[in-house]
């Protein structure tokens, strides 16, 4: 790296090596990166709370122990941001609500951020998203509009909105998310960026506000497959604070990131997710399946009624959780989210008994294809994003709903919890679209190689979007934990 580095828009991987090795102090990067937030962020309204304070002070203490010659950790440096819902001690967890900032504050991290820090990373901020992660636009009422970097009166996608655009305007090289029906992998779409849903059950979620328990994911996101894998070897491991986590030691993935792909069979999915969608999201599944010259198809079993159960099992337990929420302080809600929840909270029991039944059915189905294939291609939304505030869209000749149909193609793949990287298409100078690279459980590896192979043969890409600039329209709080 030079001295004329600009280390706000550094990858992950080059920061680290860089204040590993002294080219660089850890304090220099996280101005650089604060100095860009400042600058950049009131156009797109990434930030909820930045952290200047603290992040500041956590540089100065990897800057010090590497002059007394400590060995950094893998991260060294490297600025990161998550959405708040994760606990971030000392601030109240938003959960993208107004009624939850009213909360005390957090008494510590939640793990994930935790895990990042133990491997050198510095938080520097919490992400907005849709309230209780009920959404997909990346639409807010009580902290605005999180908008698309590449375009600003485009959705970011939800409900990790934050996290991708984040991301995608250069503010963070690695953002932490959720995603519950697909809220890692509709912004990474949307806003042009690498995303990793793993394993239900693969990454800690102690310290998160949930949503719906069964269904939750916590993830990165980052502009490199490098990067996301770095993060995501740091976030493994056990942790007896959330009941769902596997108790498998770490598999990292850095390791074997650039074995190629010629080993493995590689389908595309039809049927389904072969449908109702825009021309151009397809057109994206097959470039990605051109570079992997992955020409055999695999029909995934009554898909529809996986995304249909998974709308169900959302609802219930999404209204089960808000329940006194909703008797007390319904007026505090967005009314589109309070209105999903109370309609969720009146589902008959049977409905629920018959999803959940199907959803046992349908994950036996599903892995049975794993013998034949070992990576499964999709497509992640059905069109680029929206405009924002657009409240339908026509997708195989028929206008819907904005909200309840960008997830079509992404829900019937975390319903089952399996690992997904979603990687961002670009085809004529447009937005950006997604493809979908999913595995069997515990395979987040084969999914980041396919992922690395794509980056590198030039199919799949993360570009920093042009907001220098750019007026600022909206100001973040500084927050003082």
């Amino acid at each position: 790296m030079s001295a004329t580095t600009d280390w706000s828009l550094a990858p992950a991987c080059d920061i680290a090596r860089a204040v590993s090795a002294g080219m660089v102090g850890a304090r220099d990067v996280v101005a650089a990166a604060l100095a860009r937030i400042a600058r950049i962020d009131p156009a797109v309204n990434s930030f909820t709370d930045r952290l200047s304070e603290r992040a500041t002070a956590r540089a100065a203490s990897l800057d010090a122990a590497r002059a007394r010659g400590d060995r950094l950790g893998p991260l060294a440096g490297v600025p990161f941001a998550v959405k708040n819902l994760f606990d971030v001690a000392g601030l109240p967890t938003r959960a993208g609500s107004r009624i939850n900032r009213e909360r005390a504050p957090a008494p510590r991290d939640a793990a994930l951020i935790r895990r990042l820090e133990a491997a050198g990373a510095v938080l520097v901020g919490t992400l907005g998203m849709g309230e209780y992660a009920y959404d997909f636009t990346g639409e807010n009422i009580h902290d605005g509009n999180t908008r698309n970097p590449h375009a600003l009166d485009h959705m970011s996608g939800g409900s990790s909105g934050g996290s991708g655009a984040a991301v995608a305007a250069g503010l963070v090289p690695v953002a932490l998310a959720s995603d519950t029906n697909g809220s890692i992998r509709v912004p990474s779409a949307f806003c042009g960026c690498f995303g990793l849903k793993p394993t239900y059950g693969r990454l800690s979620r102690a310290g998160s506000f949930p949503f719906v328990g069964s269904l939750d994911h916590l993830g990165p996101m980052a502009r490199s497959t490098g990067d996301l894998a770095l993060a995501y070897d740091a976030l493994q491991g056990p942790d007896p604070e959330d009941p769902a986590a596997a108790s498998r030691p770490p598999e990292p993935a850095a390791p074997d990131l650039d074995r190629g792909v010629a080993d493995l069979r590689i389908a595309v999915a039809g049927g389904y997710f072969a449908q109702g969608g825009d021309p151009e999201a397809f057109a994206a599944v097959e470039q990605v399946a051109r570079a992997l010259d992955a020409n055999r198809g695999v029909a995934i079993p009554e898909a529809a009624r996986a995304r249909a159960a998974a709308y169900l099992i959302t609802a219930a337990e999404g209204a089960a959780l808000h329940l006194d929420r909703l008797r007390g302080r319904a007026g505090d809600f967005d009314p589109a989210v309070r209105d999903r929840l109370i309609a969720g909270a009146m589902l008959p029991a049977p409905f629920l008994e018959r999803a959940q039944r199907f959803r046992r059915w349908y994950r036996d189905a599903v892995l049975d294809l794993f013998r034949d294939v070992d990576v499964i291609l999709a497509p992640s939304t059905p069109c680029r994003a929206p405009r924002s505030g657009q409240t339908t869209f026509v997708l195989g000749g028929i206008e819907v709903p904005v909200r309840p149909n960008i997830g079509v193609f992404t829900q019937p793949i975390s319903f089952i919890g399996l690992p997904v990287v979603a990687v961002p298409v670009w085809l004529d100078g447009g937005l950006p679209l997604g493809v979908q690279i999913i595995a069997a459980p515990w395979n987040e590896a084969l999914c980041l190689r396919v992922a690395r192979h794509l980056e590198r043969a030039g199919a799949v890409r993360a570009p920093v979007a042009a907001l220098d600039g750019v007026p600022p329209e909206t100001k973040p709080s500084e927050a003082k934990p």
